[in-house]
């Protein structure tokens, strides 16, 4: 792909280390009020990853959401999905889980394991205001069902939503137009994606380093991406001295410029949503 001017990269940020769920140690990524304004339309990025099954088998078990969408993406590991509108799916390996809170849903997500590697990451993409009261939806996509490419220098594209090349991603949301790409980088090679110019973006970097336009981002860092007049995407570069492929997420998504009020797993736009948000659930009001 020729891309005439890359964005840049204006910050780096480090992921705090914190547990969820009934005891998950995980990394939370992407979570700060001023990135979420930052990089509307996304909220939450938690990747979670370990080999001891101390660290991740209670799970999460039932827990609510309404007014954003969660996207899970199972890197090794299977989790088993179980909801109050009635959905229940296994992730494995290599799968992508979609699910719309919408109006209000209670979920579990638990291990269908008790040894090995678990790694996976959760994505928070925000509902439009228009949309936060949609009926709940989910779907598992295993990994036979998520598009994928190769480029000419060996570089692996899992292209989980938005356009890459001329690959159309498994979901598609026509307002926060979201572009979620898993790369595989190996060491020396290139990769080049648009990116919409009114697009909020970033890369996280799960392995090895990458390089975008002389600023590296090293392993488990998230670096957000410039909204720099004129660029027309981004350029990625997997340094020749790394011992191993790189493993990167690449994340864009139109901003809704809209109020975000989050209170814990309930995300509106006023507080008297929020209230009423909690006041349903405890009525029993969700799915």
């Amino acid at each position: 792909m020729n891309i005439k001017q890359s964005r840049t990269i204006e910050q780096l940020v480090a992921g705090q280390e914190t547990s969820d769920g009934a005891g998950v140690r995980l990394t939370r990524v992407l979570s700060q009020p001023i990135m979420q304004k930052r990089l509307d339309p996304f909220l939450m990025l938690d990747h979670f990853g370990s080999d001891d099954p101390d660290d991740y088998i209670e799970g999460f078990p039932n827990h609510p959401h309404r007014g954003f969408e969660t996207i899970t993406l199972m890197s090794q590991g299977r989790m088993r999905h179980r909801d109050s509108a009635g959905h229940e799916g296994v992730l494995e390996s290599g799968g992508v889980q979609w699910m719309i809170a919408g109006s209000g849903v209670v979920h579990s997500e638990l291990p269908e394991q008790k040894s090995g590697v678990m790694e996976g990451f959760q994505l928070w993409l925000n509902l439009p205001a228009s949309q936060k009261m949609l009926k709940p939806w989910y779907k598992d996509f295993q990994a036979e069902d998520i598009p994928a490419y190769t480029t000419p220098e060996g570089v692996n594209v899992k292209v989980i939503a938005g356009i890459s090349g001329d690959v159309q991603g498994a979901h598609q949301r026509e307002i926060t137009q979201p572009l979620y790409l898993d790369i595989t980088m190996p060491p020396g090679t290139r990769f080049a994606q648009a990116i919409a110019p009114q697009a909020n973006a970033f890369i996280y970097v799960y392995r090895q380093n990458v390089d975008v336009q002389g600023t590296t981002v090293p392993q488990q860092r998230m670096g957000i991406l410039n909204n720099d007049a004129g660029a027309d995407g981004v350029v990625l570069q997997a340094p020749a001295g790394n011992t191993a492929d790189a493993r990167v997420l690449l994340l864009a998504g139109k901003p809704l410029h809209e109020p975000i009020v989050q209170y814990g797993p309930f995300v509106m736009n006023t507080r008297e949503e929020i209230l009423q948000a909690a006041l349903d659930y405890q009525n029993g009001l969700f799915a």
